[in-house]
């Protein structure tokens, strides 16, 4: 076990850009799964969490403009869920806040049982807590979890 470590700080040693690079990307998205969260959260509708949603198609008086910028907004959205849910993968063992990321991640991603992901998620009473307190302190007013 000491000889991988000695070997690892080794190579650390003669790849010091890769650490500086490895632990400048785990703090920039520190801060921005941070920022992320927070403006998604307080940006939330009160009833997000309690009302069944329309697909865009179902949306009366959707034009054809609205679906194309909505498919764009999913589209980006998706694909920048799946980075920070990647990113946050290897920082399971990298230097890193990868469950942070990995959960950033999943809420950004559209997929089959999000909705029930995350009630579950949800049903703790520490996470409505957190969720509700930035959004105090936002002015806004807090989510309806009925």
């Amino acid at each position: 076990m000491l000889e991988l470590l000695g070997a690892a700080w080794a190579w650390s040693e003669g790849h010091r850009w890769v650490v500086w690079a490895v632990a400048a990307g785990s703090l920039g998205s520190l801060v921005l799964s941070g920022v992320l969260v927070t403006v998604i959260l307080v940006q939330l509708p009160p009833d997000h969490y309690s009302r069944t949603r329309l697909a865009p198609a179902a949306i009366p008086n959707a034009g054809v403009v609205s679906l194309l910028t909505s498919g764009v907004v999913l589209v980006v959205r998706n694909v920048l869920g799946w980075i920070f849910v990647l990113a946050g993968i290897a920082m399971l063992v990298l230097p890193g806040q990868g469950l942070l990321s990995i959960l950033a991640g999943l809420v950004l991603i559209d997929f089959p049982g999000k909705r029930r992901f995350e009630r579950r998620l949800l049903a703790s009473h520490v996470v409505r807590d957190a969720m509700n307190w930035l959004r105090r302190r936002a002015g806004r007013p807090p989510f309806d979890f009925t």
